[in-house]
């Protein structure tokens, strides 16, 4: 079996029908277009921040936002068509990157052709148990002659009776034809706390079948992320718990924040302290962490925190640069523009994190401590938070300062006599003496340390 490669894995997230500015809603008239095609020359670029995989948001045949599936084994025919798509994950395979797609099977749209069927034919349909609690005594909100659950009230998705013997053939058939003709390395699970866990083990048993590497991960927002992860079910889920504390604790500069959640997952006793989270600022469902911060300088120590914590870093499109983005009017379309790449290179509202981006992805490939070492804080204050991580004898100190002045700060050190030498700038040096080390840091940044 091949090394697990999520624990060397950056990622790029792309959320494709608005990155390749495919029209909102899909009309029967609506020719096959090619727009996947726009994502390979951001290939070079995703490569050049450092990332080496790409989460690909939804792609499949749908009516809207993606999430409301029609056909799981087509393309979206605004974004192509399947020979479109197995382009794309060549080129990005051809470059030794890893892919991963959004796998929406909690729910369907109402298109969904068995739903039609049901819509068409009562309760004589063959397909009425594919759907949960579907009713005949009583009528949904949307007209329908009989009533069903949805997700989260909105009955334009219709959930999946996923326990189904034939519901689960019809989706794992449809994987196995992802698997083998795209080459997909893993799947980001859509509402998976809403799935039945007999469900995912059961997927996780066939996708293992076939691919003993294949990475599931789950889109978990809250809850015991213990429930889920864990050698029968999922290999990670989203890490909503700290995606609040590492942009809230910089506007409210209470580090205190971030640092108890660290704690708390990955410390000595933390309790998903052997788990490989999926880690974020922002993503396709929340707004732009640009927008959220009252600084933006944060931006910096953001993402060295981002870098430097346990689990897998990823980077949602466009925020590389800062670019802002907030929910209007319960719409997410501000989340999900079109961008043009190369305008970006050479105006954004943040020129230089990208080129940080790219720094600290090149520092956490050089130090396996920062991609699977051990946690321990060794210091937390309102502005400033250090900790140490370790692993097969490298032991590397990450030092952060939000404040916007520079900060001297005096901490425990990781060895007890010796030089430390700075990653992140310009290779500094710094003695410690009885254990103790003093840094001078500079504002809004940070250090990232090893012994020489």
């Amino acid at each position: 079996m091949k090394q697990d490669w999520t624990k060397e894995a950056i990622f790029y997230h792309i959320y494709p029908l608005g990155l390749c500015n495919a029209p909102q809603h899909k009309t029967v008239q609506e020719p096959v277009s090619h727009r996947l095609e726009a994502l390979t020359p951001w290939l070079d670029h995703i490569q050049s921040l450092g990332a080496n995989s790409i989460y690909l948001g939804p792609v499949f045949q749908s009516t809207s936002h993606g999430y409301d599936t029609e056909d799981y084994f087509q393309v979206d025919q605004r974004l192509g068509d399947n020979e479109t798509l197995s382009r794309l994950a060549d080129r990005i395979h051809e470059r030794g990157m890893h892919l991963v797609l959004d796998a929406v099977f909690n729910h369907v749209g109402r298109e969904f052709w068995a739903f039609k069927d049901v819509i068409a034919h009562g309760e004589c349909s063959p397909y009425c148990d594919w759907f949960q609690n579907l009713n005949f005594n009583d009528h949904s909100p949307l007209g329908d002659p009989f009533q069903y659950e949805s997700w989260q009230g909105y009955y334009s998705l219709v959930k999946l009776n996923l326990s189904h013997v034939d519901v689960r053939a019809h989706l794992f058939d449809a994987i196995a034809m992802w698997m083998d003709k795209f080459g997909i390395d893993g799947l980001r699970l859509d509402a998976a706390d809403c799935i039945d866990l007999s469900f995912l083990s059961a997927l996780q048993e066939f996708t293992k079948s076939r691919q003993p590497n294949f990475w599931l991960m789950g889109e978990v927002v809250h809850g015991d992320y213990r429930r889920w992860v864990n050698p029968n079910t999922l290999a990670s889920v989203t890490n909503y718990e700290s995606y609040k504390g590492l942009f809230s604790s910089l506007n409210d500069a209470n580090y205190h924040e971030i640092a108890y959640s660290l704690n708390r997952q990955f410390g000595a006793e933390g309790i998903y302290r052997d788990m490989n989270l999926y880690n974020f600022v922002d993503n396709h469902d929340v707004n732009r962490v640009a927008s959220q911060l009252n600084i933006q300088t944060h931006l910096y120590p953001l993402y060295l925190l981002l870098f430097t914590m346990p689990g897998i870093p990823s980077i949602y499109y466009g925020s590389e640069w800062g670019i802002e983005g907030k929910k209007e009017r319960g719409s997410d379309i501000s989340l999900r523009p079109p961008l043009d790449l190369a305008a970006l290179q050479q105006k954004s509202p943040h020129p230089n994190l990208a080129r940080i981006i790219r720094r600290l992805s090149d520092i956490r490939k050089q130090l396996p401590a920062l991609k699977w070492g051990t946690y321990q804080s060794v210091h937390v204050g309102d502005e400033q938070l250090a900790f140490i991580r370790t692993e097969s004898g490298q032991t590397a100190l990450v030092v952060l300062n939000s404040a916007s002045r520079p900060i001297t700060l005096e901490i425990a050190a990781p060895i007890q006599q010796g030089t430390m030498k700075d990653w992140l700038n310009s290779s500094e040096h710094f003695q410690v003496k009885d254990g103790r080390i003093q840094l001078n840091l500079p504002p809004t940044w940070g250090r990232i340390l090893t012994p020489v």
